[in-house]
């Protein structure tokens, strides 16, 4: 019986000791919102994707922070793309005690999703583009991507000096993004002394362009800017193709995706867009990351998977400089005056949180997939 307690003790001893071991392990929440189902769920996907990647490879180098050894994890949650969802999205990631939140994804979620945000002192890195996000004086916002002034800026440069574009119509999806990146685009076009012959407007759900393509159609310009999304702009392609509109078809980076290639088909040809960061196969890091997304993922990549890869190691970097994973204050510091070299490009933050020189690059499709203009 002595022996048998013994080895009860020791075994009770060696699960204490398992106990302790574990308890010194701190985990490491971060959040997501994004959609994860619905018409973007490619790009949702893409993102979750991106973030988790890099959750992997912190979680390889075994880092301590604060003295403390970390395992960091994602709660990834579906706001659908929809503004009311995002708000309560945000509500449940605050309520599960998240250090920090990727995203949202798109505008229209991120603007009334980052005052739930913002109340609980929660550090945001979303790469939603519409500048109203950065206008509202939050101190714990830094924008991860390129902004709609410069998607929307970019393509006007690009129409007017490479496509010498003399004409355009600007069409927009009445979306928060939509609007935003048209009105850039619109703003820079006129000053570039491009004329705005025709502006329509569709919405985040159709799918059926004709009326709006056969009104284009008679104005005859020579491009057609939309403001929305891959789930309407490659039907818009096609149907644009089909009615024999001669007009290019520009975008911002919610169109520069692969899923824009794959449902458009041929017609995605005539598509130039713009995306926020450095053509991932440009750098060494790119072309690993490519690799190893593809490795691990078996699917395409879309935008701002590689973004959201590094905001979570942005967000690592920032914790082991701040010496601390639980105290927000802290941390939205040194996220405000960090400097990180990343994947996409360097993040450091102005003072309203907007991504300093963002860089943009401009695309075509080919092949099905976006790849950096070349003349």
């Amino acid at each position: 019986m002595k022996k048998q307690s013994g080895v009860c003790i020791a075994v009770a001893a060696l699960g204490l000791m398992t106990a302790v071991g574990a308890s010194a392990q701190e985990v490491v929440t971060i959040g997501l919102s994004a959609p994860l189902t619905g018409p973007q769920v490619a790009g949702g996907k893409d993102v979750e994707n991106g973030a988790r990647l890099a959750i992997d490879d912190l979680n390889k180098e075994n880092l301590k922070i604060g003295g403390k050894a970390v395992t960091f994890k994602l709660a990834a949650v579906d706001d659908q793309a929809d503004p009311k969802i995002g708000v309560q999205v945000a509500q449940n990631l605050v309520d599960r005690g998240v250090i920090a939140v990727l995203g949202p994804y798109n505008s229209g979620v991120a603007i009334p999703a980052s005052q739930i945000y913002n109340g609980a002192s929660i550090p945001l890195l979303p790469t939603a583009s519409n500048p109203a996000l950065t206008k509202q004086g939050f101190k714990n916002i830094f924008r991860i991507g390129a902004s709609d002034s410069s998607l929307g800026s970019t393509m006007a440069d690009f129409a007017s000096q490479t496509l010498k574009a003399k004409t355009a119509v600007v069409v927009d999806d009445r979306t928060a993004y939509g609007q935003g990146v048209a009105e850039e685009f619109e703003k820079t076009a006129k000053a570039r002394g491009i004329q705005i012959v025709g502006q329509e407007f569709t919405s985040s759900q159709a799918t059926d362009f004709r009326s709006i393509l056969t009104t284009i159609k008679a104005k005859n310009p020579d491009v057609i800017f939309y403001g929305g999304y891959d789930a309407q702009g490659a039907p818009m392609a096609k149907q644009m193709r089909a009615l024999g509109v001669r007009a290019k078809l520009l975008g911002g980076d919610s169109i520069c995706t692969a899923e824009m290639g794959k449902v458009a088909g041929d017609a995605a040809s005539i598509v130039y867009c713009a995306q926020g960061g450095v053509a991932p196969d440009k750098t060494a890091e790119g072309r690993d990351y490519v690799k190893r997304y593809h490795d691990t993922y078996r699917t395409d990549l879309q935008v701002y998977g590689v973004s959201y890869y590094d905001g979570v190691k942005l967000l690592a970097d920032a914790m082991v400089k701040a010496g601390t994973t639980t105290d927000k204050a802290k941390l939205i510091a040194q996220l405000a005056k960090t400097s990180y070299k990343g994947i996409a490009g360097t993040y450091a933050f102005a003072d309203n949180g907007e991504l300093k020189g963002a860089p943009t690059t401009v695309y075509v499709i080919r092949n099905g997939a976006p790849v950096p203009y070349a003349p």
